[in-house]
């Protein structure tokens, strides 16, 4: 540059450029943790992840949605404008929110985004890692996409217990139907029950995805089942898969050769290109279904010649090998999980349990239209946001203590329901599944310790069967048919949280509840006070 003539745009941005290295590396030895932007425009256009055209939902023209790369205790800052005809919400599936449940994306505790305007996402990834996903939490949306991944690495002085991946690739599986997802909407509101899907896709498609390898390397596969109702089985043909990480939690790194992902969950596997130099099959299938879907990709060597041939790789067909697959999964004692202490450091199966909580499923006709119900209550969402009628002090939007510890065997009835829950207390909580199929339970703003799970009807002696020194720590867990699966939580985050279903179907006709964690102490050390660019809606507009 020569003196005296004014700066050109390249001088110019390269001078911001510094300014913002420097405001940043200042904010961090402030003690600031990083922040994440992202600018998302939710749409609805045509897709054909089955050949023919259906309307999806986009994130910036994308289906799937975007991916959210992150590093534990970042701050990710997503403004979502909502261009649908209609009201519109993401939640983030793992993400516990810590101390802000006004961030979770449900009903219960957020306003819907209103056609045309944008809310601004605040979360913090605190105190996690490991693979996620978020998706559209109102109506029938998740059934037109609106999804994507969501993953966190560790910091970089934290230790991971496997060398670096030559790449890391996130995979979406789910059932889908090509019928439009307000048409499926109107078949569960007329009190009907779906048809079986029409598919299985990956990453959007039931076939024609590649995932790319150089022969000799290790690749970080996260699998996350985002699908609306079926267990689904992933597999690769001649190759095996090692078990590092599931929903946050780092595993003892067993091998297996399927592995059986049920809806909502997500687990992280490791993958050495070991075999000669062609394309693989990647197969995706249901399982306990009288008809099976099947999906497939490309495992494809960079050096291969020689495609996709041959029959694909046979899944398993006995509930059995689940079961004892899933009694196989295990937290890795040893390895840092998010902070440098060992996991195993936490010892849950030492700490008393104060309060018992057995949930039992049920189905049946309300009023001629089928619902799905939690101790016999089918819940029917308030006129106002749970949580901003209890932050706000308004009266008859829900009763606490409408859904009992245990089951009543009383008739189906619709209600509210929001059951009350002490800080820092550390409960049992017991899923009874007396249906002839595999259930998939899902709990907001915490991960908890699946301790036990076999058939029959649990009783205080199944406590005998628990595992009370390596239990996985994840956020979903699936009950087998006519079993139970019993689970260990430390309720140490203040806020109103979602138990639900992940058939969504039962979910979006009843079968879920609220847990209001609550703390008399009103401080920010328990929890955040209300975002100050929070919508209002229901009873609680106008209010401050």
């Amino acid at each position: 540059m020569i003196r005296g003539e004014p700066l050109s745009l390249s001088c110019l941005l390269s001078f911001c450029s510094i300014l913002l290295l420097l405001l940043n590396s200042i904010i961090n030895v402030a003690g600031e943790d990083p922040y994440r932007f992202f600018d998302w425009t939710i749409t609805y256009g045509d897709i054909y992840p089955l050949g023919v055209k259906q309307k999806g939902i986009l994130i910036n023209g994308q289906f799937p949605g975007p991916e959210i790369y992150s590093v534990t205790n970042d701050n990710l800052i997503i403004n979502v404008h909502n261009n649908l005809p209609e009201p519109f919400l993401l939640t983030w599936s793992g993400v516990q929110e810590r101390r802000n449940s006004y961030q979770d994306g449900v009903y219960g505790t957020t306003c819907p985004i209103p056609p045309g305007k944008n809310y601004t996402y605040t979360l913090q990834v605190k105190d996690q890692i490991g693979s996620f996903f978020y998706f559209p939490s109102l109506a029938f949306h998740k059934a037109a996409g609106g999804f994507g991944s969501l993953k966190i690495l560790s910091r970089p002085l934290i230790p991971v217990p496997f060398p670096p991946p030559a790449d890391d690739f996130s995979l979406l599986i789910g059932d889908w139907y090509s019928i439009d997802n307000n048409r499926l909407k109107a078949v569960l509101d007329y009190g009907h029950k779906l048809p079986f899907p029409h598919a299985v896709l990956i990453n959007g498609r039931p076939n024609g995805a590649t995932f790319t390898v150089e022969q000799g390397k290790t690749y970080r596969l996260r699998i996350s089942n985002v699908g609306l109702q079926n267990t689904l089985n992933f597999r690769i043909e001649g190759h095996s898969m090692k078990l590092v990480e599931v929903e946050g939690t780092h595993t003892l790194q067993s091998t297996y050769s399927s592995i059986d992902v049920h809806v909502g969950q997500s687990y992280s596997v490791l993958v050495t290109a070991d075999q000669a130099a062609k394309d693989y099959y990647i197969a995706v299938s249901t399982r306990f279904t009288s008809k099976v879907l099947t999906a497939t990709a490309a495992l494809h060597y960079s050096n291969s010649n020689q495609p996709l041939s041959g029959p694909l790789p046979p899944a398993p067909t006995q509930l059995d090998w689940s079961i004892q697959q899933a009694r196989s999964i295990r937290t890795n004692l040893t390895a840092s999980g998010p902070r440098p202490n060992p996991q195993g450091s936490y010892h849950y199966g030492l700490i008393n349990i104060s309060r018992t909580i057995i949930l039992e499923s049920s189905a049946a006709q309300v009023n001629g239209k089928q619902r799905y119900a939690v101790n016999s209550v089918s819940f029917v969402p308030g006129d106002t946001p749970l949580k901003l009628a209890d932050y706000f002090n308004i009266g008859g939007v829900f009763q606490v203590g409408s859904i009992p510890d245990t089951p009543s065997h009383k008739p189906m009835y619709l209600a509210t329901s929001v059951m009350a829950a002490d800080f820092r207390a550390f409960v049992e909580i017991v899923f009874q599944n007396h249906e002839n199929i595999v259930q998939s339970w899902h709990i907001d703003g915490y991960s908890f310790w699946v301790v036990g799970m076999d058939s029959g009807i649990w009783t205080p002696d199944s406590r005998k069967e628990y595992n009370l020194a390596d239990a996985v720590s994840r956020c979903t867990t699936q009950v087998y048919p006519r079993s139970w699966t019993a689970i260990y939580m430390a309720l140490d985050n203040v806020g109103m949280w979602n138990i639900r279903s992940e058939f969504w179907a039962r979910q979006y006709l009843g079968q879920q509840f609220y847990m209001r964690v609550y703390s008399p102490v009103e401080s920010p050390r328990d929890e955040y006070p209300l975002p100050k660019n929070a919508l209002l809606c229901g009873r609680a507009v106008g209010r401050t």
